[in-house]
């Protein structure tokens, strides 16, 4: 069912933090994430474009178009049909409205694989994950009827309820203050690949070997491979420029866990690790894990949380930043974006478990995640579960794989089973790997 309400307005606002990305974003900072399936034979584009056309009927918050109105952009229903390519471009890459028909996500195919690029402005990595999967759900079904039967299909009827609610302003708490630092991050360093060049690298981890490993230490997956991150940055870069600035890792938080809250706009906010060598935090992978998970548990809480969601609420909501016209808050968003970014070392974003019922798991290999990297913050890193495999991503504009190749050999030095696939921009990790 949808919400009523909603369905009757022709245009809506951005939620809190859709309201930023369209300010900052370009081709030097896309606000871009893609995600992409491994299905067993080759992608039929005819039946694909149908299976987007039927899932947007059903998530009609994903049939829109961007305008501009004097203070903020807002969002009004797209009557144009949508366009499904091949892929012929890195992944997470800017997308044009003009040159996409108005719609703020693409979907692509190459061989076996369907990809979806979803501008930030929609929604989050998790409801996306939402909408994605209705197109893999009618996918299959289109394809393979005489299997995937009327039973299968009345098995995954049963829909939630679901709002264009912005969640951010139901639940922030205008007397709360952030506790966030306001020190610099340590920045990766090194020879950038041409421009416009995006290299991903995917680590296709065995997930019954990484809870073993995860288990010796008590620890969560997202809380293990935030240390892995850290420890091969410490390794390959940090320690060797003996920088003064912490190692700063940002970790999107998904609100729908601490919050009630049916909304497929965005709904998220992170938490941010900070941490330097001098008092030996990160100067071993044991330190590194005990650091990070000592941080998960005094930051992952609500009033936490809350905190950091509700100051980035305030910013919103302030009555100068709510009077400046649109065009003045492009300018200083774009002015100030390359001193803000100087505040993250990198991003990890896990979103878990993909689920998929039934015989339609049967036609699925795999499941990806991809950020886009940038200009300041050169490598992002993201991850997924299907089934028994855990992907990791590498997202970079850097011309060498150290870090990438680094986390590759610590794992399997761990005994944990790991195979590498890329994009080819950087195929030595690749080689090396087979």
């Amino acid at each position: 069912m949808k919400n009523k309400k909603q369905n009757k307005l022709s245009w809506r606002k951005l939620d809190n933090s859709a309201k930023i990305f369209p300010l900052s974003a370009g081709k030097k900072y896309s606000t871009v994430f893609r995600l992409s399936v491994l299905i067993k034979d080759e992608v039929n584009p005819q039946i694909l474009e149908t299976a987007v056309i039927q899932a947007l009927e059903k998530y009609k918050s994903f049939k829109v178009r961007m305008k501009s109105g004097f203070f903020w952009d807002y969002l009004e229903q797209n009557t144009k049909k949508i366009v499904i390519k091949e892929e012929r471009d890195y992944p997470c890459k800017y997308i044009d409205p003009k040159a996409n028909k108005g719609y703020l996500f693409k979907v692509t195919y190459y061989k076996n694989k369907i990809n979806i690029d979803i501008f930030h402005v929609l929604t989050d990595g998790n409801s996306g994950v939402t909408f994605f999967k209705e197109i893999v759900y009618r996918y299959l079904e289109l394809s393979n009827s005489e299997i995937l039967d009327e039973k299968e299909r009345t098995i995954r009827k049963i829909e939630n309820e679901y709002t264009t609610e912005d969640s951010y302003m139901k639940n922030y708490n205008k007397k709360l203050k952030s506790n966030a630092s306001g020190k610099k991050a340590f920045l990766l360093k090194g020879k950038k690949i041409k421009l416009g060049a995006i290299s991903a690298i995917h680590e296709i981890i065995d997930l019954e070997d990484l809870k073993d490993e995860c288990k010796k230490y008590n620890v969560t997956i997202t809380q293990y491979l935030t240390a892995v991150l850290i420890h091969v940055i410490y390794e390959q870069q940090y320690k060797e420029q003996k920088s003064r600035k912490p190692i700063k890792v940002c970790i999107p938080v998904n609100l729908k866990k601490y919050f009630s809250s049916k909304t497929i706009s965005n709904f998220f906010s992170y938490m941010t690790l900070e941490t330097y060598d001098e008092k030996n935090t990160i100067n071993t992978f044991e330190n590194c894990l005990k650091f990070v998970k000592e941080e998960f548990n005094k930051r992952l809480n609500e009033e936490e949380i809350l905190k950091t969601m509700s100051a980035n609420v305030k910013i919103g909501n302030n009555f100068l930043v709510k009077i400046i016209p649109l065009f003045l808050k492009r300018i200083l968003v774009r002015l100030s974006y390359i001193e803000i970014r100087k505040y993250t070392t990198i991003t990890y974003s896990n979103i878990g478990r993909i689920g998929i019922i039934g015989k339609y798991k049967d036609f699925i290999d795999y499941f990806l995640m991809l950020i886009a990297p940038e200009q300041v913050e050169k490598i992002k890193c993201s991850s997924c579960t299907f089934e028994n495999k855990v992907v990791f991503t590498f997202t970079s504009i850097l011309s060498n794989n150290k870090i990438e190749k680094a986390f590759y050999d610590f794992l399997r030095k761990r005994k944990i089973k790991v195979k590498i696939e890329s994009n080819g921009v950087l195929d030595d990790i690749s080689a090396k790997a087979k």
